[in-house]
């Protein structure tokens, strides 16, 4: 077994590192509306679940070269954002918004997706996600980096859910039914495969 210091490495080999080993990782959609009303939308794979009391999520937003991401600035500006589920029917369109864009470029407009309001946010969401959460900001850190942070972190409260209703029965989502798709590394994406069930201990 190779045994590596990550501080041999470069970022982008520790980079490679990170997303080859650890998989599969869930993809949130975000939309964020800028302080010039436009209406912005990235994929994110570094996302999980915080808590669910209360509900909190979060996501890593990584720099470049320090740079914050619109993303990022547009949640710690207003303090709201939407996360969806990337799954198999929206992950074509999703990763079209993955392109870089200048921030007065819209990518849902780019992506043919649908806005769609929000109950209890100002950042409307997209149609095209059978699940989608409105957050409020919670809290965000700069991190990583010893000059320059090398990303992100935004810790989010859920104040609502949407979910679609032929996915959802007696508190629970069908996993097949939602079809969510994880990411690998480079250009991989994966589908839930074969389901398998273990008792946890007492």
């Amino acid at each position: 077994m190779l045994s590596i210091d990550p501080n041999s490495m470069s970022e982008r080999e520790n980079y490679k590192f990170l997303i080859g080993s650890i998989i599969p990782r869930p993809i949130a959609f975000v939309t964020t509306v800028s302080k010039d009303g436009i209406l912005n939308g990235a994929p994110f794979s570094y996302f999980n679940i915080v808590s669910s009391n209360p509900p909190l999520i979060s996501l890593s937003i990584q720099r470049s070269a320090g740079r914050q991401k619109d993303t990022a600035r547009n949640i710690i500006q207003s303090k709201e954002f939407v996360v969806h589920i990337v799954d198999e029917q929206n992950v074509g369109k999703i990763n079209k918004t993955a392109a870089n864009l200048p921030p007065d470029q819209s990518e849902i407009e780019l992506a043919n997706l649908t806005p769609v309001e929000s109950v209890k946010i100002s950042v409307p969401g997209v149609k095209e996600a059978k699940i989608r959460m409105e957050c409020s900001l919670e809290h965000s850190l700069e991190l990583g980096g010893s000059d320059i942070p090398g990303c992100d972190f935004i810790i989010g409260k859920v104040v609502q859910f949407h979910i679609e209703s032929d996915i959802y029965e007696k508190g629970r989502i069908d996993p097949r039914g939602l079809g969510a798709v994880s990411r690998l590394a480079g250009n991989n994406y994966a589908q839930i495969g074969d389901i398998f069930e273990i008792e946890r201990p007492k």
